[in-house]
């Protein structure tokens, strides 16, 4: 029987993992994580480190990159279009799960988000899920402590660099800190025809490349502002998960 954790790389699934690795130190637990090629170095060497501290390097588990997928689907991901997520996240885990029956797949969702599903793969024969955060009555806020007393620090973003779904204060992070990869999905969009924000979104300009131009300007989204002055506290955005 295997006993397997799926990693997203935020905050829950961290501290998941490792508090099972505390409660259960005897239990040979292999940690899955589905890459999409597209995080930002911090997420890499979030994996990394957790696998330094779990004692087990953090299985990656792929079905190509977000880049590779655009080109087979030949469109951007987008609100309406989710296929990023299912054929990144879902579909490989799934098959990976497959082929490694009988298990035990662990999934941390919280007790306090109980209408928030996840980790649907119980119609596998031979797979059986588990929810130890739920059944350990843990909330968010037992989530950051455990992490806090701990010293384990989360990634700022644990999705994709150019996530369709991000806010525009990540937006200009990301033109602010990586340009080379700013410059890549404005590279998407203008090969493509489209954009990876949804237009009507908020005040913004849609497109990187006009959004780029914004951010040149001088312009500066208000929680960024609101960030830099220590009027603001930004945690790890979390949008997909196993």
């Amino acid at each position: 029987m295997k006993h397997v954790v799926a990693l997203s790389g935020g905050k829950d699934s961290t501290a998941l993992a490792l508090r099972l690795r505390e409660l259960h130190p005897d239990v040979d637990y292999t940690y899955v994580c589905t890459p999409t090629g597209d995080e930002l170095p911090e997420m890499f060497e979030h994996w990394r480190t957790l696998g330094d501290r779990l004692g087990k390097r953090v299985l990656p588990v792929m079905n190509g990159t977000l880049k590779s997928v655009i080109r087979r689907q030949k469109m951007l991901p987008n609100f309406r279009a989710r296929f990023c997520t299912r054929i990144l996240k879902i579909e490989p885990y799934r098959a990976w799960l497959q082929t490694n029956t009988p298990c035990v797949s662990y999934v941390g969702l919280r007790a306090d988000e109980e209408g928030r599903a996840g980790g649907a793969y119980a119609d596998i024969a031979g797979v059986e899920m588990r929810f130890p955060l739920r059944e350990w009555g843990w909330t968010e806020r037992h989530v950051w402590e455990y992490l806090a007393d701990r010293q384990v620090p989360i990634p700022r973003r644990t999705d994709c660099a150019r996530c369709y779904h991000q806010r525009i204060g990540e937006w200009w992070t990301l033109w602010k800190e990586f340009p080379e990869l700013w410059a890549d999905a404005e590279a998407d969009e203008a090969e493509f025809g489209a954009t990876f924000r949804t237009p009507g979104r908020d005040t913004w300009a849609t497109s990187l490349k006009d959004l780029r131009a914004e951010f040149e300007s001088g312009r500066v989204p208000r929680t960024v502002k609101e960030t830099l002055t220590g009027l603001r506290d930004v945690g790890a955005c979390r949008v997909c998960s196993l």
